[in-house]
């Protein structure tokens, strides 16, 4: 059996711990693991191997947190743009063999009964090899108006319901048949595509054709013109609604999608005077209850427990002012390590960069900008123009405005060094890649 994990979205709803570029799936929130983490070590116990469908900039950070766990039989297919659950889902499929039974699972939920979890997929995985499109129904613990509904006759499906407003929750949890939609499934890979083909045909031609024009060489990369041809469609949509072979498994597994700083806040342990904290830096509140308080280093979000759910709409309105709080952290990881914005004003801008060993980054030049590269630690590879050379602790570089250079670590521990930017544009999409390990694109 193989896990497809799908790593798409950027869980705006705990903004501001998850960015666009360090979504709530890779933030570290349970002892030191993150959801991603804690979903593959627990599906690995039943499957064989993973295979996970992300865009370029989740790759690496799905890249380094397996490393972490230790686990190498892993497959990966990039979309360069989402279109929803149906075509990452069915992309996945064509690369498997048609008999594999695969368990299609989020990246972000919390699981944490797993001895039920474990005969859950027994049972679900039964159903499959029966040529069944298996879904998972959670028991609902109470009236919930974020979550769709599956309703259910002992293992078949009788219906699927949107969002239902809070009286209509109410009677579907006081109904006892009706569980929430957890967006995890298992099947034949074949079987899927079948339905797929049958019932949602132009998501299934498009998403073919984008597989087979798709570079392989290593991983899967699906190319931007035929993954933009692929329909946006979830999986319900798509199949599940409309296929007569869906069953559905109740699942009573202590499950949370961790959807919000209050959902969150049920899972995290409180200190001995009832706050949950979540951040290094000392903070005391006089007079104040029933507040969630989350704290960055560049971002400081208030709101009344119960309401956090409000925070989709502060990020769409900081999207709307071309704020870029909602993608990226002060800390911001990359491919070759991470870079710290220490200092940001007109003008100039000052990062600290750590380059893991035997990384380097693209080779690239800016048309708005100096850099000035002081190194702190280690040793680093430096080509500037069509001159190589090695810089140590405590010396420094100089690149002019539309110079060619790259930064390398040929040794055996981090390159850690002060980058300044002087210039009138200091804006990350500065940057023209020339030639880049891990086949960026020049911004």
């Amino acid at each position: 059996m193989t896990n497809i994990i799908l790593c798409g979205g950027s869980g705006t709803r705990l903004w501001p711990i998850s960015r666009t570029l360090m979504p709530k799936q890779f933030v570290k929130l349970f002892e030191d693991k993150s959801l991603f983490q804690l979903t593959v070590e627990r599906n690995s116990k039943v499957c064989d191997s993973q295979f996970i469908v992300s865009n370029s900039e989740q790759y690496f950070l799905a890249l380094d947190q397996l490393e972490e766990l230790e686990k190498t039989n892993n497959n990966y297919l990039l979309e360069p743009v989402g279109r929803n659950t149906a075509p990452a889902i069915a992309l996945a499929c064509l690369a498997l063999d048609s008999e594999e039974i695969v368990l299609v699972t989020p990246s972000d939920h919390l699981i944490k009964d797993e001895v039920e979890y474990a005969k859950v997929l027994t049972q679900a995985k039964e159903l499959a090899e029966k040529n069944n499109l298996v879904t998972f129904g959670i028991k609902p613990t109470f009236a919930e108006t974020g979550f769709g509904y599956i309703e259910a006759k002992g293992l078949e499906v009788k219906a699927f319901h949107e969002k239902p407003d809070l009286q209509i929750a109410q009677k579907y949890v006081d109904a006892g048949n009706y569980y929430w939609n957890s967006g995890m499934f298992c099947f034949k890979a074949g079987v899927f595509l079948d339905e797929l083909k049958k019932y949602s045909p132009e998501t299934y031609e498009n998403s073919l054709k984008a597989y087979e024009s798709a570079n392989k060489q290593d991983i899967i990369r699906v190319k931007y013109e035929d993954m933009s041809n692929i329909p946006e469609n979830s999986i319900d949509y798509a199949v599940m609604e409309q296929s007569k072979k869906v069953k559905v498994v109740p699942a009573d597994i202590e499950w949370s999608d961790v959807g919000s700083f209050d959902a969150l806040a049920e899972e995290l342990p409180n200190d001995e005077n009832n706050n949950l904290i979540l951040t290094t830096k000392h903070t005391e509140l006089i007079d104040v209850k029933d507040m969630i308080v989350v704290d960055t280093g560049d971002a400081l979000l208030i709101s009344k427990k119960g309401s956090s759910q409000k925070v989709k709409a502060v990020v769409a309105k900081l999207k709307k002012e071309n704020s870029e709080l909602p993608s990226v952290h002060l800390t911001t990881h990359r491919p070759w390590g991470t870079y710290t914005i220490l200092e940001d004003t007109q003008g100039y801008k000052i990062k600290r960069l750590v380059v893991k060993p035997n990384k380097r980054l693209s080779l690239q030049k800016h048309y708005h900008r100096n850099e000035h590269w002081i190194v702190v630690s280690g040793t680093a590879t430096v080509t500037v123009g069509t001159e190589t050379k090695l810089i140590r602790a405590n010396e420094s570089t100089y690149i002019k405005m539309g110079e060619l250079h790259r930064l390398a670590n040929n040794g055996k521990i981090p390159v850690v060094l002060i980058e300044a930017q002087v210039g009138e544009y200091l804006g990350e999409d500065d940057i023209v890649r020339i030639e880049d390990d891990f086949k960026r694109e020049s911004n």
